[in-house]
C-alpha cells in the first residue's frame, strides 16, 4: 500500500504523538509499503510533503514549551500528497489533518483517523482541564470539525473509545495500542556515580498540568526513604521551573532534563520503581516502556487515564491527586524487594501483548477495510 500520515509535526522527536508517527511508520516501510509523511518543515523527495509553520496568535510560546508545533493550510500541496496515496492517515484534529480529509473526499480516497489528541492535554495548559463543559466542547468541535469524515477512527485504548461513544461519535472504532518496539526488553544497568547507594524513581512525561508530577515530588517528601531516593523526572514543557521550584527541598537534587530514547532506555535499566501520575493520558507510552524494560509501575487511578489498564494487581494503583497514598505504595514498593523484582519479570513479560508490530498489522487491516469499503461503495 501507499500510505500518507498526515500530522502538524514529525521532524524532531520531543513528544508522544511525533514518536508514535516515526514508530508508525518505520514499521510500515519494514512490513513492504510505501509510507510518506505530510507534515511541517521542508519537504523531501519521495518522504515527505512539507508545509508551512502556523503561529497561534497569543499562544505561541505556550504551544512551543509544549514541544510541539501547527502547520499551515497549502490545497495543492495536499491535493498532490492525496493523489500519490492508496490510504490516508489523519493522525492530528487541526487544520492540516481537516485539510487532508476533506482532499480525500473530493478525490473519493480512502482516510483514517487517530484520536491522539485528548483535550484535556490542551486545557490543562492554561489550568481548565478540569472545567467539564470546555472539555465537552472541545470533543464536541473535534467531531465536527474532523473526525465526522472518518469511517473508522483509531483509538490506542479503550479509555478513549469510551469517551468518543459517550461524545457521540459515530464510527467503526479499532481499539489498537501504539505499541512498544522489539529492542525495548528487561534489562539491568549499573548506576552512575550519582546515583549510587541511592534509590532513583523515575518518571517520564512532558511537564504540564495534566501530568502531576507535582503529586510524586510532594510524595517523595512523605516517603519514609526520602533522605536515600533521588527523584528523575524526563521530559520538557512549560511548568520546569515551578516543578525545579517544588523539588527544591527535597533530600537529593532531583533530575529534571529531556533525554532520547536511548538515554532513557538507559536510564530506565538504573531505576528502582516508575511512577506515572497523570489525571489525563491516552495511553503513556513511557510507562509501557518503562514496564517492559523491568520497572514495576505506580500509576494514579484516573478514569480519565489509560495508564490504569496496566497496573497487574491494587499495589500498582493509587488515588489520583493523593500524594500520601503514592508515598505509601512506593514505600511498600521498596520495603519489599524481593516482591517488586519478581513482579518486575511479570510487567515485562505484560509488554508483549503491545508489541509494536502485532499492533502495526491490525493499523494494516484497517486501512484495507478502508480501502474495500471505499472502492465497494
Amino acid at each position: 500500500m501507499r500510505i500518507l500520515l498526515v500530522l502538524d509535526q514529525f521532524d524532531g522527536a520531543n513528544n508522544g504523538n511525533t514518536n508514535s508517527a516515526r514508530r508508525l511508520r518505520e514499521t510500515l516501510i519494514r512490513h513492504g509499503h510505501e509510507v510518506r509523511v505530510a507534515a511541517e518543515g521542508d519537504s523531501r523527495p519521495d518522504d515527505k510533503y512539507g508545509f508551512p509553520l502556523y503561529h497561534l496568535p497569543i499562544f505561541d510560546k505556550l504551544v512551543t514549551a509544549q514541544g510541539f508545533t501547527f502547520a499551515s493550510r497549502d490545497r495543492e500541496k495536499m491535493k498532490e500528497a492525496v493523489a500519490w496515496a492508496d490510504v490516508v492517515h489523519v493522525m492530528m484534529p487541526f487544520a492540516l489533518g481537516r485539510s487532508a480529509a476533506l482532499e480525500a473526499g473530493r478525490q473519493n480516497k480512502p482516510v483514517t483517523g487517530a484520536f491522539h489528541v485528548q483535550p484535556e492535554n490542551i486545557w490543562f495548559s492554561v489550568h481548565l482541564g478540569n472545567f467539564k463543559p470546555i472539555i465537552d466542547f472541545t470533543y464536541f468541535g473535534f467531531r465536527k470539525y474532523v473526525f465526522q469524515y472518518f469511517h473508522y477512527i483509531h483509538c490506542p485504548s479503550n479509555m478513549i473509545r469510551s469517551q468518543l461513544e459517550k461524545h457521540r461519535y459515530k464510527a467503526d472504532f479499532r481499539v489498537i495500542s501504539n505499541g512498544i518496539e522489539a529492542d525495548v526488553q528487561y534489562h539491568k544497568n549499573h548506576k552512575d556515580p550519582e546515583f549510587e547507594g541511592k534509590i532513583l524513581i523515575v518518571m517520564s512525561g512532558r511537564y504540564s498540568g495534566e501530568k502531576r508530577q507535582d503529586v510524586l515530588i510532594d510524595a517523595v517528601k512523605k516517603s519514609k526513604y526520602k533522605d536515600k531516593i533521588v527523584l528523575f523526572l524526563a521530559g520538557q514543557g512549560p511548568m520546569k521551573a515551578h516543578y525545579e521550584k517544588l523539588c527544591s527541598d527535597l533530600p537529593n537534587k532531583a533530575v529534571m532534563r529531556f533525554l532520547t530514547k536511548d538515554e532513557l532506555q538507559r536510564l530506565f535499566g538504573m531505576a528502582d520503581l516508575y511512577v506515572h501520575t497523570s489525571d489525563a493520558e491516552i495511553e503513556a507510552m513511557g510507562c509501557m516502556e518503562a514496564f517492559a524494560s523491568g520497572l514495576v509501575p505506580i500509576i494514579a487511578n484516573s478514569p480519565r487515564s489509560a495508564t490504569p489498564q496496566f497496573a497487574l494487581d491494587e499495589r500498582s494503583l493509587f488515588k489520583p491527586g493523593d500524594s500520601s497514598d503514592l508515598a505509601a505504595k512506593i514505600d511498600w514498593w521498596l520495603s519489599n524487594e524481593d516482591e517488586r523484582k519478581r513482579m518486575e519479570r511479570l510487567y515485562a513479560q505484560e509488554a508483549d501483548l503491545y508489541r509494536i508490530d502485532d499492533c502495526v498489522k491490525q493499523m494494516e487491516q484497517m486501512f484495507t477495510d478502508e480501502i474495500n469499503r471505499v472502492r465497494n461503495s
